[in-house]
């Protein structure tokens, strides 16, 4: 591994600091063919058609019973109530990044859970909220939104205790559509009184023919199971959409971008700056090899460099943390939680520059994936 440190650190705009990842045989002579010759030979040609053919079926999915269901599953719900932890529970695997500040998750994510029975797409969504004060929260908004098309299915997530005024926006958002809504009743096990739960389903059965309402803790996993029944019970029969090993559609290069986002976003706190995006400038992979210097073997490695932009140098300071130690910090969680995702050996690298209101500029958004 290697630190860089002869970059220019008196220009915003360019990067001020960075962190190391861190064949046949042919036939002899002229014998003649016999007829048992020929059967044998036909029969290693049908064979050989056969597994052709069962090469290229798609038979990827494996075996799947006749009544296996299928079908788009959009999470929604407003900011910072727990849809990507939920997502994430339910797939028994982490693919959307959490923090406790709002509006964690910028983009709609796929995330896929297969068993015997069902494949679920989950589509996990940007809080609805209403206050688009700038660009990009117009952009989230009309993510969050525009999941809802072609779905089979709605998971509206709400906190257990509160109803607050952007619930009731996502609500609106769902009446203007024909589609099957379940209510999920997050954080539920921190009721005091489990009873003080029954009052709130009436209140939101009241306000929506909902198809089910489900109580759960996504963080603790509790009642997923009969979520993922009451899931599977409004999916319509049909083959899966996805290979039954995957887990998303997102490419690793976008996964590597909200991991580093979210150990900024983590690391920093209420200090964090909302305005800071990633974005990978390489994503390199190198086979395992014999380093032809020095002769001994090197493994597998993915190199990933990456840019952080933020809006202004003293956001870009709170990022750099104190000689350096948060980014720092930021690079060592960021790869030990990329080689698990990834299950191969990475070297990140991070810079950070300053990019004057990219949250506002809409060909800045558009270049930044948004």
């Amino acid at each position: 591994m290697s630190n860089r440190t002869d970059l220019p650190s008196n220009n915003e705009d360019n990067a001020d600091d960075m962190t190391e990842n861190t064949e046949l045989n042919p036939n002899q002579g002229n014998k003649d063919t016999t007829n048992d010759d020929i059967t044998h030979s036909e029969d290693i040609t049908s064979e050989n058609d056969t597994a052709i053919e069962d090469f290229f079926a798609p038979s990827s999915h494996g075996h799947v019973a006749d009544d296996f269901k299928a079908g788009y599953v959009a999470i929604v719900g407003r900011p910072n109530v727990g849809k990507s932890t939920l997502m994430n529970h339910l797939l028994g695997q982490k693919l959307s990044i959490t923090s406790r500040k709002p509006q964690t998750t910028r983009h709609r994510i796929h995330g896929i859970l297969s068993n015997h029975e069902m494949q679920a797409v989950f589509v996990d969504t940007p809080g609805i909220h209403r206050n688009e004060v700038r660009a990009i929260n117009e952009r989230m908004n009309k993510a969050a939104v525009s999941a809802l098309v072609d779905v089979d299915l709605v998971l509206f997530v709400v906190d257990s205790d509160q109803w607050r005024d952007d619930d009731l926006l996502t609500l609106q958002k769902l009446g203007e559509t024909n589609l099957t809504v379940v209510l999920v009743i997050n954080k539920a096990d921190t009721l005091k009184d489990k009873g003080s739960v029954l009052p709130l389903i009436e209140t939101f059965s009241d306000s929506f023919d909902f198809a089910d309402i489900v109580p759960v803790s996504a963080l603790k996993s509790q009642n997923l199971d009969r979520l993922q029944e009451v899931i599977a019970s409004h999916l319509p029969v049909a083959a899966p959409i996805y290979d039954t090993e995957q887990i998303t559609d997102r490419s690793e290069r976008f996964l590597a971008s909200e991991i580093i986002r979210e150990k900024i976003m983590r690391s920093a706190g209420d200090e964090v700056p909302y305005d800071l995006t990633v974005q990978i400038d390489e994503f390199k992979d190198e086979p395992a090899h014999t380093d032809p210097k020095t002769g001994r073997p090197r493994k597998a490695c993915t190199f990933i460099d990456a840019t952080i932009y933020v809006e202004r140098s003293g956001q870009k300071a709170i990022v750099i943390g104190d000689k350096g130690q948060r980014i720092k910090q930021v690079g060592m969680d960021a790869r030990k939680d990329m080689e698990q995702l990834f299950d191969k050996k990475i070297m990140l690298t991070l810079w950070v520059k300053v990019k004057r209101g990219w949250s506002d500029d809409e060909r800045a958004l558009t270049s930044l994936g948004y």
